[in-house]
């Protein structure tokens, strides 16, 4: 269990009362907690699985000790039935499933993880090839780690980005975001489309409608911390097209099949 808080005298009120209703040990200022490492300096703290990582490695058993520059080449297309099954898809699952807990803190592989994971219930030798670069990523990255300032501003800001059509088996797109508070990176998402997109600016506008609901939710929670949100969150996104239909949804008529995700964004603002 983790306590936090600004008022030391009321968490170790919460801890006596604790201890009383249930046998407690206290570990003392937190530093490590379910493969997650906490470090705190004066000018702010991180957070980092430095050891996870390598443990990750030494499952791994890779037979050599080559690093690379990124976790998945650019435009990677990965099909169900590339490549020949895997004749124990157990290793291929046990390693997507830890990079997905890994991505907690490592938002720099969360897009190659999501495309990996769509391949856990029948991965092929190709999937396999694809998934040992990452690995190799990660040993030549391992000392990486979120830092947040204690100087940090608590203004919200947000990016989102798409890929149209990216899938080559069913042509759905992939839309990402992440939103900092201040010069803090708090939350992040890579996820598929359920439904194909028409355009590229439908992609792009629907990536923008995920981040608007993330960023809604952020702001309730910091107003819940006491915190005033009064000014707008800036919502960047490199879609021109996009970005006209959320500021007037009724701009023509290709943009009705969208109007839902274009009202929603077009509210929020």
């Amino acid at each position: 269990m983790i306590i936090t808080g600004d008022d030391p005298e009321y968490i170790a009120f919460v801890k006596a009362r604790l201890r009383d209703q249930f046998f407690m040990i206290y570990l003392g200022p937190l530093r490590y907690f379910l493969g997650i490492e906490v470090s705190s300096t004066s000018a702010g703290f991180s957070i980092s699985q430095e050891k996870y990582i390598q443990d990750l490695l030494a499952r791994a058993a890779l037979a050599d000790e080559r690093t690379v520059e990124a976790p998945m080449e650019l435009h990677v297309k990965l099909r169900p039935t590339d490549g020949d099954p895997l004749p124990d898809p157990t290793r291929y699952r046990h390693l997507v499933g830890s990079l997905v807990y890994l991505a907690v803190t490592r938002p720099d592989i969360s897009y190659p993880v999501h495309i990996l994971s769509q391949f856990v219930s029948a991965p092929t030798t190709v999937h396999y090839g694809h998934l040992l670069p990452v690995l190799r990523y990660l040993r030549g990255t391992i000392t990486r780690r979120l830092f947040f300032p204690r100087s940090s501003s608590l203004q919200l800001q947000c990016y989102s980005d798409a890929t149209w059509a990216n899938d080559p088996t069913d042509r759905c797109s992939l839309s990402a975001y992440c939103v900092f508070l201040g010069g803090s990176l708090v939350a992040w998402k890579t996820k598929k489309h359920v439904a194909v997109s028409r355009s590229s600016v439908e992609a792009e506008l629907r990536a923008m409608a995920s981040v608007t609901a993330e960023v809604t939710w952020l702001r309730w929670l910091l107003a819940d911390f006491g915190i005033s949100v009064t000014t707008p969150t800036p919502l960047l996104s490199d879609s021109t097209g996009a970005i006209s239909i959320a500021r007037d949804p009724v701009k023509h008529e290709l943009t009705k099949h969208i109007g839902v995700d274009a009202f929603y964004t077009c509210a929020q603002v």
